[in-house]
């Protein structure tokens, strides 16, 4: 069974944050330079916007494990072990059931109609068996052009693994509820900004 620690981030959110964050300098800097007496006012502003996007669009995660999977969203991360993952779904976005409910990650959200139209073959080849229903057929979130198709060929594949060493023959849970970090920092970070921003703006 594999050891490495996999980390699916979705490439346009990436993408996206780069594009905001290069708008967000570009406003410091050309403010400053203009007019440096009145910038200061908008730089908390301008913070909490870099900030909302990278806990929107550049934090959020589904990470493979070992141990199992961790889905990292914009407020909290939620550790759910193998042995409590019963079904991999990707209606609406990836979505662990299991033992303790149901989990949906931010990070791998299903595609459109219309992208799900324009998908070709190599979208459905050579995807984990437990992809595929009946007669062979893929859903729309299963795509690997999708960004839940990939985050679910991740998760399927190690619990794949798991599965055929036998390590989910008899599963255990150690507890009685899965272990939840929330992102209390990121929390106090965004209301001291937007109170800052407010208290700055209105000076």
């Amino acid at each position: 069974m594999s050891s490495d620690v996999v980390v699916f981030r979705p490439g346009f959110g990436r993408g996206l944050s780069v594009v905001v964050w290069v708008g967000c300098a570009f406003v410091v800097v050309s403010g400053l330079v203009r007019s440096p007496g009145t910038t200061w006012q908008w730089l908390p502003l301008v913070a909490l916007v870099a900030l909302l996007m990278w806990a929107a669009y550049w934090n959020p995660a589904v990470v493979v494990t070992p141990a199992g999977v961790e889905l990292r969203n914009v407020l909290r991360t939620v550790e759910l072990p193998w042995p409590t993952i019963r079904l991999v779904d990707v209606k609406y976005a990836l979505t662990l059931e299991t033992a303790w409910g149901s989990y949906s990650s931010w990070a791998a959200p299903a595609p459109s109609r219309t992208r799900a139209r324009t998908a070709g073959p190599g979208d459905m080849a050579h995807l984990p068996e437990s992809s595929y229903g009946p007669g062979g057929t893929v859903r729309p979130g299963d795509l690997m052009s999708s960004d839940s198709g990939q985050a679910a060929a991740l998760v399927r594949s190690r619990w794949e693994e798991v599965r055929d060493a036998g390590l989910l023959d008899d599963p255990r849970l150690e507890r009685s509820r899965p272990v939840v970090r929330v992102h209390v920092a990121l929390i106090a970070s965004v209301l001291f900004l937007a109170a800052l921003s407010v208290l700055t703006l209105t000076l």
